[in-house]
């Protein structure tokens, strides 16, 4: 059973929004310093990426902890109530994104997950981004 209303659920799970969040507007800015150009959620790919480097040929995405299940991630943790609902509800994420990645794959694309928790670290971050995208 869950603990507040399920008016005041279903408001909190509206404030909960799928592009221009923290994480991602964070690699954005950490990416534009950087001196990378690029666009945004480009609905001609699959999974309509938060990131696109077209020079790079390479795809980002800035995935939350929770909804994408980071392993060994404390912010990827199961709620108490309608367990069956929300493993479902992971299990159908955890499936959609290996299909768009192995889509994206197959086109020729290179792939950059970035997850929600890694965006804590600035310099850690810039260091992969530097690494994955042969930074000079």
């Amino acid at each position: 059973m869950d603990v507040i209303s399920k008016e005041k659920r279903s408001w909190n799970m509206s404030r909960i929004r799928n592009k221009n969040t923290k994480p991602e507007m964070i690699v954005r800015s950490l990416l534009h310093r950087m001196g990378y150009r690029f666009r945004l959620h480009k609905k001609c790919l699959p999974g309509k990426p938060d990131i696109v480097l077209k020079q790079y040929r390479t795809a980002i995405f800035v995935n939350g902890c929770f909804w994408h299940r980071h392993e060994n991630c404390k912010f990827a943790y199961t709620p108490k109530s309608r367990k069956d609902f929300w493993m479902k509800k992971f299990r159908e994420n955890i499936e959609r994104d290996k299909l768009v990645m192995k889509q994206l794959e197959n086109s020729g694309w290179e792939i950059l997950i970035i997850w929600e928790c890694e965006t804590k670290d600035i310099s850690v971050l810039q260091k992969r981004l530097k690494e994955k995208l042969h930074y000079e």
